[in-house]
């Protein structure tokens, strides 16, 4: 990860202080999830972290939260590793989290899971509501061709490779389902991934690359950043 001049988890409370009223407070929101049998379970937080760093090199006032690494990952129990707390005990635990950073000029929670996507929406809803200044970001996927594949295929294998090569267990890349998610709806909400891919990819990591990687982490900084102009 890129180094970051700011991070909360190593300040004191009064550098906190000092510099908090015109600082954005940004949390990383990943999650423990399988990616096939090739990519990490930290994959979604390691992204998350990734472009919290990269969104600290690019604006000064950006104070980086120590990340939450479990999200809403129910759709993966079936495989190993996958540790979820469940769409409401996340909306819960970002709203505490956001009620407790007033101190903060703004709050942006930074997802790398697309299934945080819900309770981030309403958490930040509610914080709104409060009169709570709070934004949630994520990474759009989309590869270089315009296809999209929606877990653990040719972009999350890029952009691992970029980040970091020898996490990548190559020889284990398999094809999973490639069919269009929003054929998979029916069989994914009752059964779960593992009802439509018995290896938990979705997509095919097939030609993924550094370059595309990078090229990718380049693309979401530049949309985060842009998004982020002005605000909070």
């Amino acid at each position: 990860m890129t180094a970051v001049a700011a991070l909360l988890g190593s300040m004191a409370w009064p550098e906190v202080a000092e510099r908090a009223a015109d600082s954005l407070l940004v949390v990383p929101v990943g999650s423990t999830e399988q990616h096939g049998p090739h990519l990490p379970l930290s994959t979604d937080t390691d992204v998350a972290l990734e472009m919290a760093a990269r969104l600290a090199m690019a604006r000064a006032d950006v104070v980086v939260a120590p990340p939450l690494a479990y999200g809403s990952s129910g759709e993966h129990a079936a495989f190993a590793g996958t540790l979820s707390i469940g769409r409401d005990a996340l909306e819960l635990v970002l709203v505490e989290l956001g009620r407790s950073a007033d101190v903060f000029a703004g709050v942006l929670f930074l997802s790398g899971h697309g299934g945080n996507a819900e309770p981030l929406g309403r958490a930040a809803a509610r914080l709104g509501r409060e009169g709570r200044r709070v934004r949630v970001w994520g990474p759009r996927g989309a590869t270089g061709d315009g296809n999209f594949d929606a877990h653990a295929g040719r972009i999350e294998t890029s952009v691992v490779l970029a980040l970091e090569p020898a996490a990548v267990r190559s020889g284990a890349a398999r094809a999973g389902n490639t069919a269009a998610v929003a054929d998979l709806l029916p069989a994914l909400r009752s059964g779960g991934v593992a009802a439509v891919s018995p290896n938990g990819v979705l997509g095919d990591p097939a030609g993924a690359t550094p370059d595309e990687g990078r090229r990718l982490l380049e693309a979401w900084t530049a949309d985060l950043v842009d998004s982020l102009t002005g605000w909070p």
